[in-house]
């Protein structure tokens, strides 16, 4: 691989606070895509160098012409991730992949967050190989922000993908990875946690769902967080939460479900306000509140799932987003690095096995639930 900059400013790698790791080449739409999203980022990031790989002759040129050449340094990667890839097949012939060298660049230190909008089967296979996982972690999650009634105007939702399999142990890890989530990307000071069911009852759920609320009610005092016990669908974008923790299979369905029910009710707003000249102009008068609307339920604003539970970060953005979508992103990749996300949550996920083991034993010894703490 080789590596082309054009010049060295107040924002080059060696001075920047920041420095963002972009794989040119996942999106659906194109490197053109990923580089107009990134100069609406470098021009809100100040503090912000990116290292952008992919073809170098493509990159140069679009770079050259959105005027980025002292803010980006280039590395050439030829290879490409397709969206139909198995992550076996990335793993054995991947290596001179933009995604690869993305992933590569964080781990050798050299960026703070890699981002990419490609196969995400892939990237987490690449990124638990290269990056690890966190001590006490059997299985990384993929957090999102969900939009919601809450001050925040988002609750977080996880794991929406990075796995369809999840016990009661990787549940309650989940659960202290969101909370860390939500302190320290949300400023959340004490979060508020919900483990997804198909009913609040105590009764009602899988097994593993049943321990799972146990251990977490358990571990709630010393994780510095509040459970607010067993929580449904409709719960998702209500203020009674700040972070819903389920398994990777019911979490992508609710994900997806939640951004497609997004765009069939902005397309119906639409058609509806469209039809006669009178709902054209009784949409010109409500042009504001709808502009507000939009702005609320669009998912491109909150683009960029966390992987959570590897010794770096790493933000995946929509495959499909468009420049709003990938700006979105690399700025919630450069608020992650800002804060220091990375060693936080390490610390935070360190001590998820011995909770765990401690609320076992406990449970063990108490077998019949009488000192359960009440939430």
């Amino acid at each position: 691989m080789t590596e082309v900059r054009t010049g060295v400013s107040a924002n080059s790698p060696e001075t920047a606070k920041i420095v963002l790791s972009v794989d040119a080449m996942g999106g659906d739409k194109g490197p053109a895509t990923i580089v107009a999203g990134l100069s609406r980022f470098l021009s809100d990031a100040s503090d912000a160098h990116v290292i952008l790989h992919g073809p170098q002759d493509e990159l140069s040129r679009l770079v050259d012409r959105q005027k980025l050449s002292d803010r980006v340094t280039i590395r050439h990667a030829e290879d490409v991730v397709q969206m139909t890839d198995k992550p076996s097949h990335v793993l054995r012939h991947g290596k001179a992949s933009s995604m690869w060298s993305a992933v590569e660049a964080v781990r050798n230190g050299e960026a703070d967050v890699c981002v990419s909008c490609g196969n995400t089967g892939a990237l987490m296979a690449i990124s638990m190989m290269r990056l690890r996982k966190a001590d006490g972690v059997n299985r990384p999650a993929i957090a999102c922000l969900w939009p919601s009634t809450n001050p925040s105007g988002f609750n977080v939702m996880l794991d929406v993908g990075a796995d369809i399999r999840a016990d009661q142990d990787d549940l309650l890890t989940y659960a202290m990875m969101g909370a860390s989530y939500a302190r320290n990307g949300m400023g959340i000071e004490h979060p508020r946690i919900g483990l997804l069911n198909v009913g609040v009852e105590e009764h009602k759920g899988r097994a593993e769902l049943k321990v799972a609320h146990d251990l977490i009610e358990r571990a709630a005092p010393k994780g510095d967080f509040d459970y607010v016990g067993f929580v449904e669908g409709g719960d998702i974008p209500s203020n009674r939460v700040d972070v819903i923790v389920t398994d990777g299979f019911t979490g992508n369905v609710a994900l997806k479900t939640g951004e497609g029910t997004a765009t069939l009710i902005s397309g119906l707003l639409r058609e509806a306000f469209m039809k006669t000249p009178l709902s054209k102009i009784a949409a010109l008068l409500a042009m504001t509140s709808l502009g507000r609307l939009r702005k609320r339920i669009d998912p491109r604003g909150v683009n960029g799932g966390v992987f959570l539970g590897l010794n770096k970060t790493v933000v995946k953005s929509h495959g499909s987003a468009d420049a709003t979508g990938v700006a979105a992103a690399l700025m919630l990749a450069h608020r992650l690095a800002t804060l220091g996300f990375s060693d936080k949550l390490a610390a935070r996920v360190a001590s998820a096995a011995a909770l765990a083991q401690d609320t076992q034993i406990e449970r063990s010894d108490d077998p019949a639930g009488k000192g359960r703490t009440s939430q």
